[in-house]
């Protein structure tokens, strides 16, 4: 029997002959951008080594936020994260004066407009097809997010959102077994376990995943 060991999360591309699907984490270079392992990007298009150009917005020099994405997310193509570009409010224009400098900066401190926060996603989310993520958002393990949803609240675990703006439609399992899935946790399982239980994580019976060693 072959022995089963998974692909190395290091590695930038994990399927032979293959290079529109990367492991993310092994291109992210913006230290505010974390990435997870095994959560990999499809992009067939613009090419997934361009993430950070084409899928992270107004992601800022000066910006204070993060994004944070866990391990074992599947990301599609044109999946979208807003990171600020936030404007003034409490005044006449919202018009970003400062930015330009050249004397506009003296019109107000960039650096206090509010933020929303850090755009948080669990681990094993799975991102539909030109999904957009608002800033601050907080995303739960196991959730879905469907084709061409915009987010704009936090989503719980093991939700499926989607429309515009995205709503809770359906949770994957009952409270009582999300409560039991979180408490497993599986993907912080170390690589060696979560191989010799790979039937169980692709599969429907909880109490054998609980049990499993």
């Amino acid at each position: 029997m072959q022995k089963i060991t998974g692909p190395n999360p290091n590695i930038i591309y994990p399927l032979k002959d293959y290079n529109k699907i990367i492991f993310l984490k092994n291109f992210v270079k913006s230290p505010n951008i974390i990435v997870g392992d095994y959560t990999y990007f499809d992009d067939r298009r613009n090419g997934p080594e361009k993430f950070e150009e084409y899928n992270v917005l107004y992601n800022y020099d000066f910006s204070k936020v993060k994004l944070i994405i866990g391990k074992f997310c599947a990301i599609a193509a044109e999946t979208r994260f807003i990171m600020t570009g936030n404007h003034k409010l409490d005044a006449i224009s919202t018009y970003p004066f400062p930015i330009f400098q050249e004397g506009w900066e003296s019109a107000y401190n960039i650096f206090d407009l509010p933020v929303r926060g850090d755009i948080v996603v669990g681990h094993d989310v799975w991102f539909g097809y030109d999904s957009l993520i608002m800033p601050g958002i907080k995303i739960g393990h196991g959730s879905i997010i469907a084709t061409r949803a915009v987010v704009v609240k936090d989503v719980p675990p093991y939700s499926i959102v989607a429309g515009n703006p995205g709503k809770v439609v359906k949770k994957r399992f009952d409270d009582a077994t999300i409560d039991r899935l979180l408490q497993i946790a599986w993907w912080d399982w170390n690589i060696e376990k979560i191989n010799r239980n790979l039937p169980l994580i692709c599969n429907l019976d909880i109490d054998a995943l609980e049990n499993a060693e």
